[in-house]
C-alpha cells in the first residue's frame, strides 16, 4: 500500500494513475532533454558556418559580438553549458573545455537525470522488489545526489564500470532512459529511440539457400555445434508441442545455446524447429550475445548480434531452401527470433510458417512474409515482455495471422514472473486456453523428433566475459539440479570475510570427530571465519551466501606455523585451508552444488544483504542472523584465496578458491553480529558455541566487486 492508501498502480484519490503519471511526466521531461542536445547541436554549428564567417570580414565588430553572444548561451553556466565536443575548435573549445574540467555538466544531462529519476519511481511503484536489484541499488545511489551535478558525475562512472553495466543490463524497462543519458554524457553514439522498421513481401526463391546481407552481417556471430550432456538428451522433449518445445529452452538457457531440431509432422513432411532462450537473470552472458543489449537492433532487420549469431548455425545445420520453419523463443531469444521473422532476404531463403515469443515483446513491426502466423505470450506484470506494465488481459488479434496474450500472472515479483518455469507452469495451470490455441496452429509441427542439434552462439567482437581471469577448461558434472559446469564460475560478487579470534577447544568441538583434523592456532586460540557473499552473476545463478569456517592445520603433517607459512605459497600449493562448519544460501542449485560437488553442509535460507558500500549489512529472518557494520579506513590487503575442506561420506573434500578483485583489511570496529532468540541451528549453534555474537572481529576482509571461481572438490582419503 502506498501512504495515501491506494494499491500500487491504481489511481490516486485524485482519480490519476501514479505510474503512468509518472512514466509520462520522465518522457515529457527527456524530450526536453533532447531538445537542449539539438539546440547545443545547432548552436555549435552556427558558429563554424561559413556564412558567419563571410559575415565577419564585411562587419567584423557585430559578428564578433554575435559570435561571444553565441558562446556565452553554448557555454556559460548559466545557458546550454555545453560540453567541449560541442564547441568548434578554437576560443569556444577552451571555453567548453574549461567548463567540464571545473565540474559543470550540460543543460541536457542534468534534465536528462530528471527525466531518469522520474522513470525509476514510476518502475518502483509496481515493482518495489526491484529496489534490492543490485544494478537498481547503484543506478539509484547515483541519483540520490543532492547536486544535479554530482548525480551526472556519479552516472557517468556508473557508465564507465563494466560490474555496474552489467548489473544495469537487468534493468529492461529503463533501458530507453539508460542509452538516451549515455548518449547525451557522450558514453555512447547513436539515439536509444531510433529502430528499424523492416520491409515487407518476400518472394519465392530457388536453388540453394543465398548468401543474404544478412549473411554477411553474421562476420561478428558465430555458432558452433555442441553435444547434449547424457542428463540433457534425457530430458529433451521426443514428441513435438509448445511445453515441449519451451522445457527444450529451458535445458539449454544456462550457456548460450540454442536448439534445432527436426520434427515429422502428421501428414509426413518433415519440419523444422529453432527454439532461443534469453539470458537467465544473474547468469554470466559468456561470450554469447543473449542479453538485452544484444538484442538492440541496428539499422538492419537483423542487425543485433543475437540474430546475427544465429544464422550460422541455420546455415551448420543443413535446412534445404524453401523448407518450413518454426521459430520458438523465449525473453531475448524471442526478440532475436522476431528480427529473423522480419527479414526479407532470410524469408526469401527459408519459408517461415510460426513465430512464437514467450516473454517477450511482439511489438507492431510485421513479418517480412504476410503469411507468417505471429504468436506472443506475456505476463502482465513481466517488466522485460511489457515494459509499461499494460496489457489487454486477452488475446489481440490486429490480424487473422496474430494472436497474443498478456494474462495477469499470481504473482509481480520480479525476476520470477519472467522465468521461462514460470511461463510453463501458467501456460499449463492460469492460461491453458492460451496454450491450446498455440498447439494447435503447431499442428504441422506435432509429431516425433527426428533429430536434434545444439549450438552454443558465439559474438567474436567481445571476449569472453571474465577474461582472462575466468577463462578457464571447464568440465560437466551431474547434480541433482542437472548438470553443472566446473569450475563453478563467479562473474560478479561481492565478499566480507569476519575473521574472530575463538577458543581452540570450542572450534575443535565443531569439527569432525577424526584426529587428524585440529584447529590452526594463533597462540592459544583458533580463528573462525565468517564470510559473506552477495553473488551477482555465476554459473549457478545469483544467489547470497552465508558460511562459517574454522582455519585447520595440514591433515598429513601439521606444524605450528603452516598458516603463515601458506601466506607465501600458491592456493593449490597450500597444506592448510578452512574447514566449513555451516553454509546457508539462498537458492536451490547452490544448496546442491554445495553438498554434492564441495561435501559442505548447506541449507537453504531467505536473506538481503548490500555488501558494496562502506556500509555493509546481511538479513535472514531464517538464520536468526543480522550483520552490520560501518567500516572505517582500511588498507589493501591480499587476494582472498582459499582452500576449503568438506566432507563427503568416510572422505574430506578439498575445494580451491581463486578470487580477483581489490580486497581491503579494515579493523573490526563498527561491525555488529546479531542472533535473535529463535536463531535455529546448525549456524547460530555454531556461532553462539564460539562466542562471537558477543566478540569484535581481529579484522575484517572486504571487496565490494570481484571474480571467484570454485574448483570441483578432490577426494582426500582423510
Amino acid at each position: 500500500m502506498r501512504t495515501d492508501g491506494t494499491a500500487p498502480g491504481q489511481p490516486t484519490p485524485e482519480g490519476q494513475d501514479t505510474r503512468e503519471l509518472l512514466r509520462r511526466s520522465a518522457w515529457d521531461v527527456l524530450d526536453v532533454a533532447e531538445g537542449i542536445r539539438a539546440v547545443s547541436a545547432r548552436t555549435g554549428a552556427l558558429l563554424s558556418a561559413p556564412a558567419l564567417g563571410v559575415f565577419a570580414r564585411h562587419r567584423p565588430r557585430t559578428a564578433l559580438a554575435a559570435r561571444w553572444a553565441l558562446l556565452r548561451a553554448l557555454t556559460h553556466g548559466q545557458g546550454l553549458s555545453g560540453p567541449a565536443r560541442t564547441v568548434p575548435l578554437g576560443m569556444g573549445h577552451l571555453l567548453g573545455a574549461a567548463g567540464e574540467a571545473l565540474g559543470r555538466e550540460s543543460l541536457a544531462a542534468l534534465t536528462a537525470v530528471t527525466a531518469l529519476r522520474l522513470r525509476i519511481a514510476a518502475v518502483l511503484v509496481d515493482h518495489p522488489e526491484l529496489a534490492r536489484d543490485p544494478g537498481m541499488r547503484r543506478l539509484t545511489a547515483a541519483v540520490a545526489a543532492h547536486r544535479d551535478p554530482d548525480a551526472v558525475r556519479a552516472l557517468r562512472a556508473l557508465f564507465r564500470d563494466q560490474g555496474a553495466r552489467r548489473a544495469l543490463a537487468g534493468l529492461a524497462p529503463l533501458m530507453p532512459e539508460l542509452h538516451e543519458l549515455r548518449a547525451l554524457l557522450g558514453e555512447e553514439a547513436g539515439n536509444g529511440r531510433t529502430g528499424a522498421s523492416p520491409a515487407a513481401g518476400p518472394g519465392p526463391s530457388a536453388g540453394p539457400p543465398p548468401v543474404t546481407d544478412a549473411s554477411r552481417r553474421a562476420g561478428e556471430g558465430a555458432a558452433e555445434a555442441v553435444d547434449l550432456t547424457e542428463q540433457e538428451r534425457q530430458v529433451v522433449a521426443t514428441e513435438g508441442s509448445l511445453l515441449g518445445y519451451l522445457r527444450n529452452i529451458e535445458v539449454v538457457s544456462a550457456d548460450g545455446r540454442i536448439l534445432v531440431q527436426n520434427v515429422r509432422g502428421p501428414d509426413g513432411v518433415v519440419r523444422y524447429v529453432v527454439q532461443a532462450p534469453g539470458r537467465a537473470p544473474g547468469r554470466p552472458r559468456d561470450d554469447s550475445p543473449q542479453d538485452v543489449a544484444g538484442t538492440r537492433r541496428g539499422p538492419a532487420p537483423t542487425g543485433s548480434p543475437y540474430t546475427r549469431s544465429l544464422l550460422p548455425a541455420l546455415r551448420d545445420y543443413g535446412i534445404p531452401q524453401g523448407a518450413d520453419l518454426a521459430l520458438i523463443g523465449h525473453g531475448e531469444g524471442g526478440t532475436a527470433l522476431l528480427d529473423l521473422a522480419r527479414d526479407p532476404e532470410f524469408c526469401r531463403a527459408y519459408r517461415v510458417t510460426h513465430v512464437v515469443a514467450v516473454g517477450s515483446p511482439l511489438g507492431d513491426d510485421k513479418p517480412a512474409d504476410p503469411r507468417t502466423w505471429l504468436a506472443g505470450v506475456s505476463n502482465q506484470h513481466d517488466i522485460l515482455a511489457v515494459p509499461d506494465g499494460h496489457g489487454t488481459g486477452g488475446p489481440f488479434a490486429p490480424h487473422p495471422h496474430r494472436y497474443e496474450v498478456v494474462y495477469p500472472g499470481p504473482t509481480r515479483e520480479f525476476p520470477h514472473v519472467h522465468l521461462l518455469r514460470s511461463y510453463i507452469e501458467h501456460l499449463r495451470t492460469v492460461v491453458p486456453e492460451a496454450r491450446e490455441v498455440v498447439d494447435e496452429a503447431l499442428t504441422p509441427y506435432r509429431g516425433p523428433i527426428v533429430r536434434t542439434q545444439a549450438y552454443r552462439l558465439r559474438n567474436r567482437v567481445h571476449p569472453p566475459e571474465g577474461h582472462p581471469f575466468l577463462t578457464v577448461p571447464t568440465s560437466s558434472v551431474p547434480t541433482a539440479a542437472g548438470p553443472v559446469d566446473v569450475p563453478v564460475r563467479y562473474y560478479d560478487s561481492s565478499a566480507a570475510h569476519l575473521c574472530y579470534a575463538v577458543d581452540a577447544v570450542a572450534a575443535r568441538g565443531l569439527l569432525p570427530d577424526v584426529p587428524w583434523m585440529t584447529p590452526s592456532r594463533l597462540g592459544r586460540r583458533a580463528l573462525a571465519v565468517l564470510s559473506l557473499y552477495e553473488h551477482r552473476c555465476s554459473t549457478i545463478g545469483p544467489y547470497t551466501e552465508v558460511a562459517l569456517s574454522v582455519a585447520v592445520h595440514d591433515l598429513w603433517r601439521p606444524h605450528r606455523h603452516d598458516v603463515a607459512a601458506d601466506l607465501l605459497r600458491r592456493t593449490d600449493l597450500r597444506r592448510t585451508g578452512r574447514y566449513v562448519v555451516s553454509l546457508a544460501v539462498t537458492s536451490d542449485e547452490a544448496r546442491v552444488v554445495a553438498q554434492e560437488i564441495w561435501g559442505q553442509p548447506a541449507m537453504r535460507m531467505t536473506a538481503d544483504s548490500d555488501l558494496t558500500g562502506r556500509r555493509i549489512a546481511v538479513r535472514s529472518p531464517d538464520l536468526g542472523l543480522t550483520v552490520e557494520a560501518r567500516l572505517g579506513p582500511g588498507v589493501r590487503g591480499p587476494e582472498a584465496d582459499w582452500v576449503l575442506y568438506g566432507r563427503r561420506g568416510e572422505s574430506t573434500v578439498r575445494t580451491l578458491v581463486r578470487t580477483h578483485g581489490r580486497p581491503r583489511l579494515h579493523p573490526g570496529t563498527g561491525v555488529r553480529l546479531r542472533l535473535h532468540t529463535a536463531a535455529a541451528e546448525p549456524l547460530a549453534g555454531a556461532l553462539r558455541r564460539l562466542g562471537v555474537q558477543a566478540a569484535r572481529p581481529l579484522f575484517v576482509l572486504t571487496c565490494p566487486s570481484l571474480m571467484v571461481h570454485r574448483s570441483a572438490g578432490a577426494l582426500l582419503p582423510r
